[in-house]
């Protein structure tokens, strides 16, 4: 597995470190969740490279990326930072038109939020276990609404990383799996790597924090904004992938998927968890080409070499 080293992008919202892989045409855009960060893509990035070149980012605060100039850590703060990498994007390889948009958990009400504010960047919206509002709460997911109290998450989660940086990660592979075995060696070490660096960093906590709490407030929104009503704007082709196995995102939201997203195609995965993209990245490829690589790219969407 060749894990492509990170750029640092200085964009109008603020630094951002990216990763791009792929010698194909068909320009893809990957956005990570909670926690998370552009490695999370780097097992699908290698199975679809013959054919597409992908970007992923490493949101505002997370990753090596610092915080956003305006502390926006909403899903809408961190779409119009994924917007300024797109259009960086389209600027270094001189390409135009919009891009294959894929985002999981989090990074999915990231996309959701791109797709209905500036769908002239997004072609396609392919959403991994997207963190959607839901009535249910996951057996994976019960702490956080604790966690997001302030002074309380805070304080867990200063708690939480006096715990070894391996069995940290660990326990995400954990909660995010089947099969952690799935996951290979040299990706996992890049991810105990990161979380080292990450121990570093001043704002990794607050960044974490602000994002959770900025999230479970789109699940209390009765706006006209909330994000169900926003799916129903969504003019574009989606391909939502749900696992089974997902104790963080409840695998029956992928009914309420099917009914909201004008153009949805569902899919529910089978021993799969939280993050398919990684845990089984051949099979998210092979979904990802019958959903969308018949279509063909136009002229104004190739990525030029």
């Amino acid at each position: 597995m060749t894990i492509s080293p990170a750029q640092r992008w200085a964009l109008a919202p603020g630094e951002v470190h990216v990763r791009e892989a792929g010698d194909g045409f068909t320009p893809a855009v990957l956005v990570h969740g909670l926690g998370g960060s552009a490695l999370n893509w780097i097992p699908l990035m290698e199975r679809l490279g013959g054919q597409v070149a992908s970007l992923a980012i490493d949101l505002p605060g997370f990753g090596m990326s610092p915080p956003p100039r305006d502390g926006d850590y909403s899903p809408r703060g961190h779409a119009r930072a994924v917007a300024a990498a797109i259009e960086e994007w389209r600027r270094r390889r001189d390409f135009a038109g919009p891009v294959h948009v894929m985002g999981n958990s989090m990074g999915g009400a990231v996309s959701l939020q791109l797709a209905a504010h500036r769908p002239d960047l997004v072609s396609s919206l392919t959403l991994i276990s997207p963190a959607l509002p839901s009535v249910r709460v996951g057996r994976g997911n019960a702490h956080l609404p604790v966690v997001a109290i302030p002074g309380v998450g805070e304080s867990l989660v200063r708690r939480y990383a006096a715990v070894p940086v391996e069995q940290r990660v660990q326990a995400t592979l954990d909660a995010c799996t089947t099969d952690p075995l799935r996951i290979p060696h040299e990706l996992r070490e890049a991810l105990v790597q990161e979380t080292a660096q990450r121990d570093a960093l001043p704002y990794a906590t607050d960044a974490f924090l602000r994002s959770l709490r900025g999230l479970l407030a789109t699940y209390a929104d009765r706006g006209s904004r909330r994000p169900w009503r926003l799916a129903r704007q969504v003019h574009r082709p989606v391909l939502a992938i749900y696992g089974e196995d997902d104790i963080l995102v409840d695998p029956r939201g992928a009914a309420r998927a099917a009914r909201e997203f004008p153009d949805a195609e569902v899919t529910l995965l089978a021993d799969c968890g939280h993050v398919a993209q990684m845990e089984h990245p051949g099979l998210v490829a092979d979904l990802w080409s019958a959903r969308f690589a018949p279509e063909g790219v136009d002229a104004g969407s190739r990525v030029r070499p």
